[in-house]
């Protein structure tokens, strides 16, 4: 399976690069893993309605480039779909038994993701209903990969 981790911005946080290094090392026999970093783009910090939604579509418009048509598209999003660590691990498995060997999660930027690349996925997904930064939601998404397939494998993985 190839998974690609499509985000909005840079990762600059030591800490959280060690993290996410190290769930891609432990994901490697389980599948391809890719992390696209696009470039955010500059605003500033009071914009109108509109220029947030210039702002989301211009980054929308760099992840989607980065994606091919073929690819199962999940965008996490807050009103996205809560599921279980075991319900992402059946989604997962089904994907792969269905012959969507390509899947790539798209994390957006501080503003979100704009309506065209909600509009792209094919599914959605809400780790909570609180904000997390979308530095750190890489590295939440890439464990609970991890823990997909160990749970599809049968394999232990603490609870």
């Amino acid at each position: 399976m190839n998974i690609q981790i499509c985000t909005v911005g840079k990762l600059k946080e030591k800490y959280l690069k060690m993290g996410i290094d190290e769930f891609q090392k432990r994901l490697s026999p389980y599948a391809k893993i890719e992390i696209i970093e696009v470039s955010d783009e500059k605003a500033p910090e009071n914009l109108s309605q509109q220029e947030m939604e210039q702002v989301k579509e211009k980054e929308g418009e760099r992840l989607l480039a980065k994606i091919s048509e073929d690819t199962h598209v999940i965008a996490l999003a807050i009103n996205g779909k809560m599921k279980s660590s075991e319900q992402l691990a059946e989604d997962l498995d089904k994907l792969a038994t269905y012959g969507k060997s390509k899947i790539a999660f798209i994390i957006g930027g501080s503003l979100g993701l704009s309506q065209t690349v909600m509009k792209r996925a094919n599914d959605t997904l809400s780790f909570s209903k609180m904000t997390f930064p979308h530095q750190m939601m890489k590295l939440i998404l890439l464990e609970q990969i991890y823990r997909a397939f160990r749970i599809n494998r049968g394999e232990p993985y603490h609870k």
